[in-house]
């Protein structure tokens, strides 16, 4: 699309929101922490800023979970600037946050070149990869949270029911119709919203979406939660942990991978109905788990959560339907073959969703690359096995060695954008070094 044509279209937009009551619209993008930052500007202002694009400082990309900041080799200080740069094709009025409108954006420089570390356009990237060779990933977030009540200084839950109890659904009913009703308005399709295990803990899943329109979802129903929450009186929390010892909070992320309208995760000759190419694929992403845990699971919380026997996926593994396994194969009812999917269960709600689907994808295409297989698969707690699997790295530091080392990261992301990644995990890494679980959780449980 032409310029002219981008002006054009952000007009048609502006009336659309003046039509709507809208008065801003909030420009998002989530930085190395997994934090979503935001530039807002005014409705009228919307044709300027798609020609022009909004300034931003890149030391965003070495910002903190606390907003303090490190810096990497390229990027660090006071100087330079951005151009934050609107998707109208994401722009979504905001049911909850009335007057408001959301669009994500991509990140360039003052010179029009792409960002080297715009964590958007490095999902694009890996998608790109991906339909070079002639492969289609369909990808979608799992959003968990506990909410607590808005005006405690301490935990206080606002429901008492049992674990995936109606209970929760009665306690808070005007609240979770609240949040569908919300949903709804935004065009987001829901596919199911239930309690988890947790003290008010909740779930919603929607439907699957090509990897960057999935990872603005994630942004999109976070924020809406959030929105929904606060209009309720009552806060959402989506750290990793809420309380230290309790079942935390995940970011699993489902995918399947298609060639034209084929699913390639069923109908195959391999492991339960798999195709060469997406065990392939499944195997280089099992391959790269303990490096992608410093995406997928990027804040000292991550490893409060990422524990044995809590269904967190705390070991190197794979199996059918298992909740232990870190990648969690599902074949699908017999009746809906084309459900097939494999599900990253150690990712939390602290990863920017960008770099999770980017360095997946990256992951498994090497995998394919390589012609990799996967290994047997585990069935049960691997706990609880005379011979366990490997256990994925215990803490943020082990998990960066495995970053640091992995060459199929470090090409996928470029030097930039990597070196970002590993600044912002090492500095986080001794800001919460020595700290108690309790401070680690409560440093954390609602910056995300």
């Amino acid at each position: 699309m032409t310029e002219q044509q981008e002006r054009v279209r952000a007009r048609q937009e502006i009336g659309r929101l003046v039509a709507a009551g809208v008065h801003g619209a909030a420009l998002t993008w989530v930085d190395n922490a997994g934090l979503t930052r935001v530039k807002a500007v005014p409705t009228a202002r919307l044709a300027d800023v798609v020609s022009d694009g909004v300034g931003m400082s890149p030391v965003f990309d070495v910002y903190l979970v606390d907003d303090s900041m490190t810096s990497s080799g390229e990027i660090g200080g006071p100087d330079g600037d951005l151009r934050l740069f609107p998707d109208l094709t994401r722009l979504t009025l905001l049911a909850a946050q009335p007057g408001w409108a959301w669009a994500p954006v991509d990140r360039y420089d003052q010179r029009g070149a792409p960002h080297p570390v715009c964590q958007r356009q490095f999902a694009r990237r890996m998608a790109e990869r991906a339909r070079q060779r002639g492969l289609e990933l369909r990808m979608g977030f799992e959003t968990e949270w506990v909410v607590t009540r808005a005006d405690s200084r301490e935990l206080s839950y606002p429901t008492t029911g049992p674990a995936y109890g109606m209970a929760r659904i009665v306690e808070l009913s005007d609240y979770l119709a609240g949040l569908l009703e919300a949903l709804h308005a935004q065009h987001v399709e829901v596919l199911q919203l239930h309690p988890e295990y947790a003290p008010g803990q909740f779930e919603v899943s929607v439907a699957p979406a090509g990897p960057v329109a999935a990872a603005d979802l994630s942004v999109l129903v976070r924020e809406t939660v959030r929105a929904v929450s606060g209009r309720h009186g009552l806060a959402a929390a989506f750290g990793p942990v809420v309380e230290p010892g309790v079942v935390g909070n995940g970011g699993h992320l489902h995918l399947s991978l298609w060639q034209r309208d084929r699913n390639l995760c069923q109908g195959g000759d391999g492991p339960y109905g798999m195709t060469a190419t997406c065990e392939a694929f499944l195997a280089g992403v099992l391959r790269e788990l303990p490096a992608l845990l410093a995406v997928g699971a990027p804040s000292p919380a991550s490893y409060l959560r990422l524990v044995p026997s809590r269904w967190a996926g705390a070991f190197q593994c794979w199996g059918l339907e298992n909740r232990e396994a870190a990648l969690r194969f599902i074949s699908g009812p017999p009746q809906a073959p084309q459900a097939a999917n494999a599900e990253v269960k150690c990712f939390d709600a602290a990863a920017n969703p960008y770099l999770a689907v980017g360095a997946v994808i990256a992951a498994g295409l090497a995998g394919v690359d390589a012609g990799l297989r996967l290994p047997a698969p585990v069935a049960g707690d691997p706990a609880g096995s005379a011979e366990p699997p490997p256990r994925l790295p215990d803490s943020l530091g082990a998990a960066l060695r495995h970053f640091e080392e992995s060459a199929v990261l470090r090409e996928a992301l470029g030097d930039p954008l990597w070196d970002s990644v590993a600044a912002v995990r090492r500095a986080e890494c001794e800001l919460f070094d020595g700290a108690a679980p309790e401070a680690v959780a409560a440093a954390t449980r609602r910056r995300y």
